[in-house]
This record gives structure tokens, C-alpha cells and sequence, in this order.
């Protein structure tokens, strides 16, 4: 359930590949990359005969990107091999209650992304917003049959907050997955959004939540010579 995220803006191309490495090592769902790197990622992927999936960013981190660079986005990503997308909402539309906006933009890239039978988390970015929004976007993410709901980009002052999880999960249909990205930093906060109905966690310290997850299972420790991002 993790996707294993390398989007710091100051990570090297030796820690990108050190990052898709562990990744593979620790077999998470995804590796979510910078997009000038998901090329590169995918074939990586592919070569390995993993079921590792390839991802990245669309409008990140600000969503403020218009329609058309966003569904440009999508569309470069998706040639680029990407499975699954992570698009940012328009957060000042949101705050104004452009409603009609919001939707066509979400739309764009849902529409964009499902027509190459590939899959799409939209990213709220909950710090920023009330219960009364996360419920719309909720509502919206499920009109247009978006993949999954997910809670943050981790760029904000908070991520994912154990509140804002039981709200996404409680207004979204089964259909709808739930993403937690922010703050899922060990193996028992990992555990505790599971429980909540979380499928999907970004995180960075995918070896150290899944070496504690072997301990505890009595299970070899991965042997893995990366460094570890």
C-alpha cells in the first residue's frame, strides 16, 4: 500500500535511482517520481518483472496550473509510461467556490488518464481547506469516477490527519480509494490509517516502516545496499 515517493526537488539522479531501487527492494505499489524522471522509472520497471507500478505529479504541488498544462501533463506522463497520476486540484478555485471550474479541471485529467486505462489520485490538500470543501471535492472525485481521494501533497504546514481520513472515507463511495500522504512516517501510523480505510500511503521512509514490519513478523531483513531516500 505504500508508494514510495521521490519528489524533493533537491534529489540527485543517483538518489532517484538509489530511491526506484529500495523501491523494488521493498516491492511497495508504486514508485512516485519527479515527471522528468518517469520515463526513465518506467523502464526501470518494466525491466524488473515487478508488479512496482510507475507514477508522478500533474500540477504539483500548488495546483494552480491551468486545464490544458494539466491534461498536457497527463497526456506527456502517461506517454512517458505512468500508471497512476497524481493530480493537484485547484486549491485557490476550491477557496472560491468555483465549483464548476474545479470539476472540469479535475475532469480533464480524469478523462485524460482513464481513456489510457490508467488510474488517478486527486490531491485536496486538506491544511488548507474546511470539511465543508473536502466533502465537495469528495462528491466531485466520485461524479467523475476518480481513483482515489488523497489528503495532501506533503508540501503544506500538515498532511494526513486521522479526521480528515474518516471524513474522505466516510463521504466517498467504495469505488473511490483513499490516499494519505503527509506525516505517515512509521510503521504504526501506517497501521493506524489502514485501519481507517486508507489503501494507498505516499511515503519516504518506506525501508524503515518495512524493516520494522519484518521484525515484528520474525521475518529476514531485506538486503538492500542503496542509499536510502
Amino acid at each position: 500500500m505504500i508508494d514510495h515517493s521521490l519528489l524533493n526537488p533537491t534529489l540527485t539522479w543517483d538518489e532517484l535511482e538509489h530511491g526506484i531501487a529500495l523501491a523494488l527492494a521493498y516491492d511497495v505499489a508504486s514508485v512516485c517520481i519527479m515527471p522528468y524522471a518517469l520515463k526513465h522509472c518506467a523502464e526501470r520497471l518494466r525491466g524488473s518483472n515487478s508488479n512496482v507500478r510507475a507514477s508522478t505529479t500533474i500540477g504539483f504541488p500548488h495546483g494552480g496550473h491551468s486545464t490544458a498544462i494539466k491534461v498536457a501533463e497527463a497526456r506527456q506522463a502517461l506517454a512517458d509510461g505512468g500508471e497512476e497520476l497524481d493530480m493537484v486540484v485547484n486549491i485557490s478555485k476550491v477557496l472560491s467556490g468555483d465549483w464548476p471550474y474545479v470539476k472540469d479541471d479535475i475532469r480533464g485529467v480524469v478523462e485524460a488518464t482513464h481513456a489510457a486505462a490508467r488510474k488517478v489520485k486527486v490531491i485536496f490538500e486538506n491544511a488548507y481547506l474546511n470539511d465543508d470543501q473536502k466533502i465537495r471535492l469528495c462528491e466531485i472525485c466520485a461524479e467523475l469516477r476518480a481513483d482515489w481521494v488523497k489528503t495532501s501533497t506533503g508540501y503544506a504546514p500538515t498532511g494526513a490527519t486521522d479526521a480528515d481520513l474518516m471524513l474522505m472515507r466516510k463521504h466517498s463511495p467504495p469505488s473511490v480509494q483513499v490516499k494519505a500522504a503527509g506525516g505517515i512516517r512509521d510503521l504504526d501510523t501506517l497501521l493506524r490509517v489502514r485501519a481507517l480505510g486508507v489503501t494507498r500511503c505516499g511515503a519516504t521512509r518506506t525501508a524503515s516502516m518495512m524493516d520494522e514490519a519484518r521484525r515484528r513478523l520474525g521475518l529476514p531483513a531485506i538486503a538492500f545496499q542503496g542509499v536510502r531516500v
